[in-house]
């Protein structure tokens, strides 16, 4: 009885251990006394008991390890660089799946042949280039790796899928001689911008004291045009004024020198009532006048003789 029961749980286990089953995105590797059998893929499978075993089971969904490195410019300066790496298995065709089993002997050894074959990638592309140029080659540096490390990583049965530098830094030395020199630069940008503001506040100002300027020079042409016409005009109704006195006088039978007579005294009035404290010299006497009005009458008599010539 008791063997039969040992029997009968012995078959029990090898039945039981014949159903595998493989979770969801994952590939079963199954061997034959040490050498590859065949894949098993999600789900219910079936193997032959006690001589097919599962020697691994392969993930193929995405993996991400983050990576911290130092590289040396061309110009021997220190870049720390702080990476994401996202990679997954190529495909699950039975090529990849057995490459991806038996290229290493454990995960281990495939995560520090990926991580110093992208280290030294990043190395030497970096080793060409200045301490200048590395912050602005971000894309670049990203390109090159993968154009470099897509072919070794296909032979290892898996694709490199993202590498995200997320932080590129350098020495403090160097950090504080590029604030510096940010700064340097925008305390330029600035003097120039100030420069440019002030020219343009001096031109404008210049501009409007000329446009001032003209347009006082304008005015005060116009006015000293007014000016001429109100004296020609005040000279003409003058004339008008002392030619019609003089026909009068004639009319009369007076002499015209009385005309010339009353517009010395009322020069003399003028004098007094707007010369405001100025000391304005005439000769008073009654020679001076008589001297004034001869030389006056002279001026009228040669008038009139170039008018009758």
């Amino acid at each position: 009885m008791i063997p039969s029961l040992i029997i009968g749980f012995v078959l029990l286990v090898i039945l039981f251990s014949s159903f595998v089953t493989v979770s969801q995105g994952t590939i079963a590797v199954v061997t034959i006394f040490g050498k590859y059998r065949r894949i098993l893929t999600p789900g219910l499978n079936l193997k032959i008991p006690l001589i097919e075993f599962i020697h691994s089971r392969i993930s193929i969904q995405n993996r991400s390890v983050e990576l911290e490195f130092q590289a040396v410019t061309m110009d021997q300066a220190n870049v720390y660089f702080k990476a994401m790496l996202l990679y997954s298995v190529n495909n699950q065709n039975e090529e990849t799946i057995k490459n991806v089993a038996f290229k290493f002997v454990n995960d281990q050894n495939l995560m520090q042949a990926l991580i110093r074959t992208i280290e030294g990638t990043i190395r030497s592309f970096v080793a060409t280039k200045k301490q200048s140029e590395v912050l602005s080659l971000r894309k670049d540096i990203v390109d090159h790796v993968k154009d470099q490390i897509d072919t070794v990583l296909e032979s290892w049965g898996y694709h490199l899928q993202d590498l995200q530098l997320n932080d590129i830094t350098f020495d403090e030395v160097i950090l504080t001689s590029m604030s510096r020199v940010v700064a340097s630069n925008n305390l330029k940008a600035a003097a120039e911008n100030e420069g440019q503001a002030l020219l343009i506040t001096k031109t404008k100002a210049a501009e409007a004291d000329g446009n001032a300027i003209k347009i006082a020079a304008n005015a005060e042409r116009e006015a000293a045009q007014l000016r001429g016409q109100g004296i020609a005009l005040f000279r003409e109704e003058v004339a008008k004024g002392m030619t019609h006195a003089a026909k009068e006088m004639q009319s009369a039978d007076l002499d015209t020198s009385v005309i010339l007579f009353t517009m010395w005294t009322e020069a003399i009035k003028h004098f007094a009532e707007n010369g405001k404290g100025n000391v304005i010299f005439l000769d008073g006497s009654s020679e001076g006048m008589k001297r004034t009005m001869d030389q006056m009458m002279s001026l009228n008599l040669i008038d009139k003789a170039a008018k009758n010539l």
